[in-house]
């Protein structure tokens, strides 16, 4: 039971005046307990007390166990590492981190929430601080690479903000051997200097097995790969097919055309579509698999869908929200059986406006699956051979795409943003090794699916918003605004300019601007900025809008076997349906609600980013093979660093400014450029350039270039690396940093420019 607020005060007061008193001497929470005599069911509600103290930085506790009082300006937060030894501290709530150098991080490491003094000067354009307490340790067990020595074994982390290799005992080390991917749990977090020890729980394989580094991935973000026995157990029970007993009450639309419409490897068929029309008006049906009637809430099913939150699709695997026994049986809308599903059939008018609509459950049966690659065929390529093995869908494929165009027309009027940066599509061969790298190709018959997608998102999401039912919404919030007067001022200097009234910003104005520099050369350049202003998308259970849609109403209702917010919503829509939310269990929803929108939001986060890091790491292998060729990018990040380019086929690679021979280059961050400090010259975001694959490294999933010069020396990039460290702080260079490294540059300038004169 949680203190009430003013109760806490009172006793946060009593407790913390004792612990500051010029007498006291540290003890452990069990003294204080004692000597309060607090009685053995109010413990929990002291333990909140110290808890909540130790949050409003008052008092810490030692490595021994001992309450103290602390002095300074104490904060608590979140430590983030780095591969130098220094780190950050991020604050929740909070746009500026504190800067921890090597010798004030007092053993922490990354992801540990801890306590830091935050010093009243700034070092350079940062605060700076120093960690006075680790208050809990962010992670438990970490995957790398283990090294054998005679006696002992080490693991050294395949994150690299986590700076510290881990010692691990003989007797520990489980018959691993120098080279083995492994997974390694934390015993001992080390003090004064010392190193973390551990214990080997799980050996994955070899570094060059097949699998194993991506493997090593999905244990780093601790992804579920497989289903308890509670889980499986319960799918025992799930039929194979639709018994007659489960279609009974049900609207029976069998007979109406529809069709599923996906990638040509997709296996969860969630949704499908049926259209007609009607004078002018077009008949929409968008039907969704009624996962939750086979998932109900509070079973084994359902507990494990909440901790997986989404289903995370890896390149060579897919690690799914609910075992295939669903997601690509019962659940799936395959073509030619019986399905349950979550109709929604909109009415639409020729300008796009939902003029009638009705949610209703139903019994569907397919007619045919088909993928985007045949849709495509029959309404952009028009191919004869396709058309006639559809011809009895061909009709309803052509009423779709002008359906669609109308959709989108409207969405485009009202202002919602289309930013059409290319996804990756990374293929492997047997043994995992990529074979291709390119652009994922989006084609009309994509973009009519997720039209009609997001307007059945829409008109549930306003329904549910309108009858005032608990229920988890699909949020986008404005963008900072800061960040969006930085890019006014930015792209001033382009003559293009963004109205912002009364503080706010109309999506319009972003769509209008990104229609405006279309086929311009600074197109790249402003969408890229433009994109980055943007915030994230999370789950909230208010309705407060998309702004990237331009939308109020929104939530995610079409895809329920793979994310959670949708299954969760789909049983309040048919409680809604059947006899209504009564008082107690809209009383249920609003308690539960607000921890799964959260949840969901930090599971999709944990699964974007695992996605993320495969991609990044199979692009830095299959980019190995082009050491040493040439090709031409967009520049695409700017840092103190040096510059992100792009390629054609979406690999990413940095030009360190230690390899810009011909000058000393500085980052401009008003302008988003390097700047060469004597010959003027300038790297600008957006800005095309020819680039030489210098080198790859797998472990950190970074690609290497360099600005290709006839008269540029061969360069050790490995060594450029190290020279970078010493060169330039990422992120906190001090004056007498900054004053050698220019020194030093400017002295191999002038020895450059001598040579070249004697030349």
């Amino acid at each position: 039971m949680m203190l009430d607020t003013i109760l806490l005060e009172e006793k946060k007061k009593l407790v913390y005046g004792f612990i500051s008193e010029k007498h006291y001497r540290p003890i452990k929470v069990k003294e204080i307990m004692n000597l309060f005599q607090v009685p053995r069911n109010e413990r929990d509600d002291f333990r909140q007390v110290i808890d909540s103290l130790i949050t409003d930085g008052k008092i810490t506790i030692d490595s021994k166990g001992k309450v103290k009082p602390v002095q300074g300006n104490i904060k608590v937060g979140v430590f983030c590492g780095t591969q130098r030894g220094y780190g950050f501290v991020v604050f929740e709530g909070e746009k500026e981190d504190v800067f921890i150098p090597e010798n004030a991080t007092k053993g922490a490491l990354h992801n540990d929430v801890v306590q830091v003094d935050v010093s009243q000067e700034r070092t350079g354009k940062r605060l700076e601080g120093r960690i006075v307490g680790i208050l809990e340790r962010g992670t438990e067990v970490v995957v790398g690479t283990f090294t054998k020595n005679k006696n002992y074994g080490f693991v050294v982390s395949d994150n690299m903000k986590f700076a510290k290799d881990i010692f691990i005992p003989k007797e520990y080390c489980k018959n691993a051997v120098t080279g083995h991917k492994v997974v390694a749990q934390i015993t001992n977090y080390g003090d004064n200097g010392k190193n973390p020890e551990g214990k080997i729980v799980e050996i994955l394989g070899h570094i060059n097995d097949p699998g194993v580094d991506i493997l090593s991935i999905v244990r780093a973000y601790n992804l579920p790969e497989d289903f308890p026995d509670g889980v499986m157990n319960q799918v025992e029970t799930v039929p194979a097919e639709v018994p007659e007993e489960d279609k009974v009450g049900r609207e029976d639309i069998r007979e109406l055309m529809m069709v599923t419409i996906d990638g040509e490897d997709a296996k969860d068929l969630d949704d499908a579509v049926s259209l007609t029309k009607e004078g002018d008006i077009y008949k929409l049906g968008v039907h969704i698999a009624d996962v939750s009637h086979y998932v109900t809430e509070g079973s084994p099913l359902d507990v494990e869908a909440i901790k997986r939150g989404t289903s995370v699709y890896l390149v060579d695997r897919v690690i799914p929200m609910l075992p295939h026994a669903l997601s690509n049986g019962i659940c799936s809308l395959n073509a030619g059986v019986d399905r349950l599903a979550l109709s929604c059939f909109m009415d639409i008018d020729k300008n796009g406006v939902v003029v009638d609509h009705r949610i209703s459950e139903t019994l569907v049966r397919i007619n045919k699956r088909m993928s985007y690659t045949q849709v495509k065929k029959v309404i952009e390529e028009h191919d004869e051979k396709t058309i006639k093995e559809n011809e009895a869908l061909v009709p309803m494929f052509y009423l779709m795409e002008e359906l669609a165009d109308i959709l989108r027309e409207k969405r485009k009027k009202r202002g919602s943003i289309d930013f059409d940066f290319p996804e990756s599509k990374i293929e492997l061969d047997a043994k995992g090794r990529p074979t291709s790298v390119a652009p994922y190709e989006r084609s009309k018959a994509n973009k009519i699916i997720e039209d009609f997608m997001l307007i059945a998102n829409e008109t549930v999401a306003e329904e549910f918003f309108w009858r005032e039912s608990p229920f988890v919404y699909r949020t986008h919030e404005e963008p900072d605004p800061e960040k969006i007067q930085k890019l006014g001022a930015f792209i001033n200097n382009f003559g293009y300019t963004i109205k912002i009234s009364q503080e706010e910003l109309h999506p319009k104005e972003i769509q209008k601007l990104i229609n405006k520099i279309e086929g311009s050369k600074e197109e790249t350049l402003i969408s890229r900025l433009t994109l980055r202003s943007m915030k994230q998308a999370r789950y909230t259970t208010g309705c407060e809008g998309h702004f990237g849609l331009a939308t109020k109403y929104y939530c995610h209702f079409t895809s329920p076997i793979r994310r959670y917010p949708d299954l969760q919503i789909h049983r309040i829509i048919k409680e809604s349906l059947q006899a209504g939310l009564s008082k107690k269990r809209k009383e249920h929803y609003e308690k539960i609600l607000p921890e799964i929108a959260q949840q969901s939001s930090q599971l999709e986060r944990r699964a974007d980013e695992a996605e993320r890091e495969v991609e990044k790491m199979k692009k830095a292998e299959y980019m190995k093979q082009f050491i040493g060729q040439t090709f031409t990018g967009v520049i695409s990040g700017m840092s103190t660093w040096g510059m992100y380019v792009e390629l054609p086929n979406t690999c990413e690679g940095m030009v360190h400014v230690t390899s810009l021979k011909d000058d000393y280059y500085y980052y401009d961050e008003e302008q988003y450029m390097l700047v060469g400090e004597h010959t003027k010259h300038t790297y600008k975001l957006g800005e095309s350039v020819e680039i030489v694959v210098v080198g790859v490294d797998k472990l950190t999933r970074t690609i290497d270039f360099e600005i290709p010069s006839e008269d540029a020396e061969v360069v050790d990039w490995k060594q450029e690396r190290e020279k970078d460290k010493k060169i330039i702080d990422l992120y906190t260079p001090s004056p007498d940093e900054i004053a050698k490294a220019k020194e030093m540059v400017e002295k191999k300038f002038a020895e450059k420019k001598k040579k070249a004169k004697e030349k």
